[in-house]
């Protein structure tokens, strides 16, 4: 089995981890307050970006070789404090590869998240106009991870550390609001495979609104890595880039919001051994939040 096998299912739990864009906007949860979506994301691709952008085969040496992903994920925001709240993400893969040597298939947890974030109430500053937080979190390393040729690895095998700049605004009485934010994420070296994979810079922006029982989204996710070292040999890697435009729709159901959605490459660069499938990514969730505190 190629490299380029063991990889590529690694990356599209990357993809997928990355471009897990909650649904709320920038807006703290207040105590008790918060919200909650559970998302199914699906991904088949034959195809991956090269280290100059075109796209290619995932494994070259088998143009016919297929990866398929299918996500689960619960994502959450909970009010813990007047400024403060925290925000946890839980995911669960099914990873497959199809290739002429072998079939392979894993499924189980993967790498979770959790922030906190604070806004300037916290610290007794009025509202401002603009909605302002900024979060920080990790990473945590509870997947698998397998540096073996025959296993797909559920876990990208080392902590990241990340702090986002978040803003955003409602154009109220219009019902349209803009997000964004903008931050560094902080990679720890992965040791079983002597790997330092670069940090990153990440950036999400979007516009969205509602009307009646409709709302609607599209936003702009893109990451900019700095290229990985072999800690053994020092040799360094292409640095991994990718952008996609992620369009998302949704239907008022019962207390929430079903929501269909899809997360389509436009720009992207890796390495052979780290490729980032170039292939849309198709997904379907429920959203659900509250303005009751749970607790008074």
């Amino acid at each position: 089995m190629t490299m380029i096998r063991q990889s590529v299912a690694g990356t599209a739990v990357l993809l997928l981890l990355l471009t897990a864009t909650p649904s709320h906007g920038q807006w703290v949860e207040a105590p008790g307050t918060g919200w909650v979506q559970l998302q199914v994301a699906h991904q088949r691709t034959q195809e991956g970006f090269s280290k100059d952008g075109t796209v290619v085969p995932l494994d070259e040496l088998d143009p016919d070789a297929e990866s398929i992903t299918t996500t689960a994920r619960l994502t959450g925001a909970l009010g813990l404090f007047r400024g403060l709240d925290a925000w946890v993400d839980l995911p669960l893969h099914r990873q497959a590869f199809n290739g002429s040597g072998s079939d392979l298939l894993t499924t189980g947890l993967g790498d979770p998240r959790v922030f906190l974030r604070a806004g300037p109430s916290l610290l007794g500053i009025p509202e401002l106009p603009v909605a302002v937080a900024l979060r920080g979190g990790v990473k945590l390393t509870t997947g698998t991870f397998e540096n073996d040729a025959e296993t797909i690895s559920l876990s990208q095998g080392q902590r990241d550390w990340s702090l986002l700049l978040e803003a955003g605004t409602s154009l109220h009485p219009v019902p349209i609001y803009v997000s964004g934010w903008a931050g560094h994420r902080w990679r720890e070296e992965n040791e079983q495979i002597a790997r330092d994979p670069g940090n990153e810079w990440v950036f999400n922006t979007a516009v969205g609104g509602s009307l009646g029982r409709f709302e609607w989204k599209v936003a702009v996710d893109g990451l900019f890595g700095r290229p990985s070292i072999d800690t053994r040999t020092g040799f360094e890697f292409a640095a991994r880039e990718l952008v996609q435009v992620i369009p998302t729709v949704g239907w008022s159901v019962g207390p929430g919001a079903v929501q269909l959605g899809a997360r389509l490459p436009v720009h992207g660069q890796s390495t052979r051994s780290d490729r980032l499938p170039a292939s849309p990514t198709v997904t379907l969730g429920y959203f659900l939040s509250w303005d009751d505190p749970l607790w008074k």
